[in-house]
């Protein structure tokens, strides 16, 4: 049996724009920052004082008082994206024609409910352990987004929930492509979200000295490849696609944003937090996506990289980058950027979150820049990072790379349909 071809047909997105996909790329194609000083908890025992905050959020806006204190923010975040992206589709799952047996939601975290694990904590502690809430598993479980998006929508398909640290929702997405490719699903919602803007999440994060320290200057805190960077910012959020079989979608009469057509997956299989130095396993995971694709590196446009301001990561990256796309890279065909310097790090969310910005890329004909890219570090790839802002371009094929802690990579291409 042939593979089936598998498109975008919906997105919705949770950043630290705000709600919604339109403040996503309008801030990302003008090169805004998004980030800030945390307000969500007290910063005087902390030594990093920025993140992305998702602004002006308040639950009651989406969910009613009783729903909010059953549901921790990263699952809020989901369901808020996936109801963006299921309207943005068409989909019409509940009264429609569609088997629901066929619709399944494929949606991760990389942490989960740490604001419910934190104060349901610190109620056993004060008060007691029967004075803890009896919502705080299902509050705190990775799984519970996949799980309640499946409950609102009647999807009863494929369902399940990928935890791979950063590259979490990349493999969410690759593993929903593979189910509709191989046809056990002709939908399915997929994804990410976060919410670790936290005492112990930046608590956690700031002690293994990986978090920049940039408190007074926010928006210039997050800058991939420079010489000056510090460290990765701390973002929330959540991304969701619809991913649908070709034929599907165009008897429905969907609108079609882009085709998936690659998916590389490998293991570094070297440090808990480092990557490899020489970046084979980014290199062999981009390889095997565009392979996987049926394309050739000459037919890659733009490369939106996992780039989170480190100066491990990006030193490995890059030259993975610079050895897969060879005379491309030399030729200077190929454009390359971080939008992490904008959102900052997205943790579970990022790869939806990227991919989503990737099909806008290649819909709007337009590549976001690198921002704060003043002082290119000598030690990383001589890449096209887009410095400070976007420029006009035809993508027609464009790859984005995620990769986590425990060595986890993923890659996926997307393409214009």
């Amino acid at each position: 049996m042939s593979k089936r071809r598998v498109v975008v047909t919906g997105l919705g997105a949770v950043t630290p724009f705000g709600v919604g996909v339109d403040n996503l790329w309008k801030n990302i194609s003008a090169g805004n920052s998004g980030i800030d000083t945390i307000t969500a908890i007290d910063l005087e025992k902390h030594s990093v004082h920025i993140a992305g905050e998702v602004k002006n959020y308040d639950p009651l806006e989406f969910f009613d008082p009783k729903e909010v204190k059953k549901t921790d923010r990263f699952t809020q975040f989901a369901l808020i994206a996936a109801e963006e992206a299921v309207k943005d589709s068409g989909l019409d799952i509940e009264n429609g024609d569609l088997d629901p047996y066929r619709i399944g939601v494929i949606v991760g975290a990389a942490a989960g409910g740490f604001d419910t694990f934190e104060k349901q904590h610190k109620t056993i502690i004060d008060r007691g352990p029967t004075k803890c809430s009896p919502f705080t598993v299902p509050m705190l479980i990775v799984n519970i987004p996949a799980g309640k998006i499946s409950m609102k929508y009647g999807a009863k398909g494929v369902n399940k929930a990928i935890v791979t640290a950063c590259a979490t929702s990349a493999h969410s997405i690759g593993d929903a492509f593979r189910a509709i490719q191989w046809d056990d699903a002709d939908i399915v919602i997929a994804g990410g979200c976060e919410a670790v803007i936290t005492h112990l999440g930046i608590g956690a994060f700031s002690s293994a000295r990986t978090l920049s320290k940039r408190n007074d200057e926010p928006q210039k805190a997050s800058r991939p490849y420079d010489k000056d960077r510090d460290g990765f910012v701390m973002a929330e959020g959540a991304g969701i696609l619809i991913l649908e079989e070709y034929e599907h979608a165009k008897k429905r009469g969907a609108k079609i944003y882009a085709e998936l057509v690659g998916y590389g997956q490998t293991a570094d299989a070297y440090d808990v937090v480092a990557p490899c130095p020489e970046g084979k396993g980014a290199q062999r995971s981009m390889e095997n996506a565009i392979k996987d694709a049926g394309l050739e590196p000459k037919d890659v446009d733009y490369v939106n990289t996992h780039g989170t301001s480190t100066g491990l990561g990006d030193k490995a990256e890059s030259h993975a980058v610079a050895r897969v796309f060879g005379d491309k890279v030399q030729n200077s065909k190929l454009s390359v950027s971080s939008t992490k310097s904008m959102i900052g790090h997205m943790l579970g969310a990022s790869g939806a979150v990227e991919s989503i910005i990737c099909i806008k890329s290649i819909q709007d004909g337009l590549v976001p820049p690198t921002i704060n890219l003043d002082n290119q570090d000598e030690e990383v790839a001589n890449l096209d990072y887009t410095p400070h802002k976007a420029k006009h371009k035809e993508i027609n094929v464009a790859l984005t790379n995620s990769f986590g802690f425990g060595g986890h990579n993923a890659s996926l291409v997307y393409k214009k349909i």
